[in-house]
């Protein structure tokens, strides 16, 4: 893997410690200053983990700082060419292919707030570089209302110089406050003219060839909706760490994450080949036309999250498909953390049950109960959906039992099919304390301050399971079942498929605000008082204790 880490900006050292020779020449008082050790100023910084190692103070502090602000090197990448020249991650297979010379044109939407001015030069510049001239029809920057000065003029001034070369190549949107990625994107997606519109971020460089290969596809079939392949820009020396091709699915908390795609493309053995995918990540192409005839980018979305997994499964549904084509290549910095929107669960949440509403049929239920809400009365306003969902009438699209079944059959259903209730379980004695699955890895389920996050979800199905920890989404992942070891009084978990084929005591009896007995050994679950005076989980003989579980779907 090609290092960006340039001499330009970096002069190795000899490794501290080593001892004067008698032999050694005489050293120059620059010699010595370069072998004196600069000691690091911030030793906990993700930053400095891996790079650093030659900087002064006075640079240790301007990029510590920096990094804060941007959440990635912006130090190093005010230093770094802005053409400069990526490893080509290509399959080998697709450098032989050959595209059309007659493709649609394309608008690329650039999306930004605060973003480091270097890294906003450096997209336009690679994306100038690696688009053949003929098809690059604009370039729109969407600024949602960035605050740092450098993006004003010193970024108004690069235009100026980009237009010396292509008069009005560059199209700038800026909202007047700030809306949020969702916002932004219809923002681009509404100015642009071009036959194609690709929507990146901001922090990212396109690489050679990345163009062609999602035009020929949108050419040969224009209700298709392309991805390229992410290609890891790491975010402390702004190397490039190739990404394999994989799909784009999520989680029932509508979650997207990479997986594997499917038997069929994988039996072809060709890696240059476009593979289907569920859904999208957020960067993607789509013909203008097509996406405008069914609905566009949903405006009632908010700051980010979940609108990427409903265009995704929109396009499934309404007449379309989803692609990711592996020939092309966009290079993407992810962030050490993100200096905005530090917490995006409530917009996140809120988004999802949106898309449950308009677009999962019987299957919502589920999105509530990833995201431990009440199935009635959650008080999420969600937005006014009715026109969404007079789209989706308009364009007769199908039902999700339908994308279930053609395009993620791995999107599991049956486990949360025969759910009585879900949510936290809490003792009588101690309420503020929950069932938790603690460590991982690690089979011991344990009492821990009541946080309602994933790891103290627990679920009562019909059979008289116990899952404790998230309830998984695929069917390839496999939930863990509360047990009664018989022998022992520390309650395990362990997967449920395994243990119910052990003939393990995985069957529990319980009722809302009454005792959990196993059914095999008549022993409870209870909590009891430990030498270290702390309560834990326990399994004993009943002495009359009970549960409640948060929200229940049925009456038990």
């Amino acid at each position: 893997m090609e290092s960006v880490c340039h001499t330009e900006y970096t002069k190795l050292i000899e490794t501290s410690g080593q001892k004067s020779s008698t032999n050694e020449p005489f050293l120059n008082v620059d010699q010595k200053k370069e072998k004196s050790v600069v000691p690091k100023l911030y030793p906990k910084s993700f930053l400095f983990a891996n790079w650093g190692d030659d900087l002064s103070e006075e640079d240790q502090k301007e990029a510590e700082g920096l990094f804060q602000i941007y959440g990635y090197n912006a130090f190093l990448s005010n230093k770094l060419p802005l053409d400069r020249k990526l490893q080509d991650t290509r399959d080998n297979r697709c450098l032989k292919k050959n595209y059309p010379k007659e493709l649609p044109n394309i608008a690329v939407v650039l999306i930004y707030v605060n973003e480091a001015l270097s890294i906003i030069k450096r997209a336009i510049r690679s994306i100038i570089t690696h688009t053949p001239k003929h098809l690059l029809r604009e370039i729109i920057l969407v600024d949602d209302f960035s605050t740092y000065y450098d993006l004003g003029k010193s970024l108004q001034d690069y235009i100026g110089q980009i237009h010396k070369e292509r008069p009005g190549l560059i199209k700038k949107v800026r909202h007047k406050q700030q809306l949020g990625l969702s916002q932004s994107r219809i923002s681009g997606w509404e100015h642009a003219t071009a036959d194609v519109v690709a929507i990146l971020d901001a922090h990212i460089e396109a690489t050679e060839g990345w163009a062609e290969p999602l035009l020929a596809r949108i050419k040969g079939d224009r209700t298709v909706v392309v991805s390229p392949v992410f290609d890891k820009v790491h975010f402390d020396d702004l190397h490039v760490e190739r990404y394999i091709p994989s799909a784009h699915g999520f989680d029932w908390a509508l979650w997207c994450m990479y997986e594997s795609f499917g038997p069929e493309w994988l039996k072809m053995e060709d890696e240059s080949q476009p593979g289907k995918s569920p859904s999208i990540m957020g960067i993607f192409a789509a013909d203008r036309g097509f996406l405008g005839e069914i609905g566009g980018l949903d405006g009632g979305m908010t700051v980010y999250g979940g609108e990427n997994v409903e265009l995704g499964i929109r396009v499934w549904l309404c007449g379309g498909s989803v692609e990711v084509v592996p020939c092309s290549r966009i290079a993407h910095i992810e962030r050490a953390h993100k200096p905005y929107a530090l917490d995006i669960d409530a917009a996140m949440r809120r988004n999802a049950l949106r898309v449950a509403d308009v677009w999962l049929d019987d299957y919502k239920k589920n999105v509530f109960l990833a995201w431990n809400l009440p199935l009635k009365n959650h008080g999420i306003d969600i937005g006014d959906v009715s026109e969404r969902k007079k789209i989706r009438e308009k364009l007769k699209c199908k039902p999700f039992k339908w994308y279930i079944d053609n395009v993620y059959p791995s999107l599991e259903t049956s486990s949360w099919d025969n759910l009585l209730g879900y949510g936290t379980l809490q003792n009588n004695l101690l309420r503020s304390y929950c069932v938790d699955q603690g460590a991982v890895p690690g089979n011991i389920p344990i009492l821990y301050e009541c946080h309602f996050q994933p790891p103290q979800h627990c679920y009562y199905n019909t059979d008289g399971e116990i899952i404790i920890g998230a309830i998984k989404s695929h069917n390839y992942n496999h939930n863990r079942c509360l047990v009664d070891p018989g022998s022992s009084s520390t309650p395990t978990l362990l997967d449920c498929q395994l243990a119910k084929l052990s003939h393990l005591h995985v069957h529990w009896d319980f009722k809302q605000g009454q005792a959990i007995r196993n059914k095999a050994t008549n022993r409870c679950l209870e909590i009891a008082q430990g030498e270290s005076s702390y309560h834990e989980l326990i399994i004993q003989q009943c002495s009359g204790q009970s549960w409640r579980i948060d929200h229940l779907i049925t009456s038990f």
